[in-house]
């Protein structure tokens, strides 16, 4: 890979309490030409945003209890879960244009709508399938990557 090409990889950050889904995940899109960073909880990604500045957020929608209630950024008193997380990118400058596509273990129609009408780009169950996802994310972020 070119010096250039290096630069111009796009940036996707993954936010999910699975470690088997954060390796699984960013090996995929490592390996379609994308840098990949990951976080396991909302203290992590938020971090990480702040940070890396990605492209596009692949998201968890549930965490385990003992990270859902953490002091996130000033947010207190909050119960951080993926459409937490959502709602703070909406709410933070640098992050409001970030697409979030959800990927999630937790199925049902409620979910699904619930994410869409949270602004997320598509939603994909778990286990993902990931050429169909690859698919989302070229067409989300512009499609002229051959990664």
């Amino acid at each position: 890979m070119t010096m250039e090409r290096a630069r111009n990889r796009r940036k996707i950050l993954v936010i999910d309490d699975n470690e088997v889904v954060l390796k699984t995940s960013s090996m995929k899109l490592q390996s379609a030409g994308y840098e990949v960073f990951t976080a396991l909880d909302a203290a992590e990604g938020v971090a990480a945003v702040r940070r890396e500045r990605p492209d596009l957020v692949l998201l968890d929608i549930t965490f385990p209890e003992e990270t859902a209630n953490q002091v996130v950024d000033g947010w207190t008193g909050v119960t951080w879960d993926g459409f937490r997380i959502m709602d703070w990118l909406h709410h933070v400058d640098d992050a409001k244009r970030i697409p979030i596509i959800i990927i999630s273990g937790t199925l049902g129609e409620h979910i699904k709508q619930r994410a869409s009408a949270s602004g997320a780009v598509a939603f994909f169950p778990k286990p993902v399938n990931f050429d169909e996802m690859l698919k989302v994310i070229r067409k989300t972020l512009g499609g002229g990557e051959d990664a």
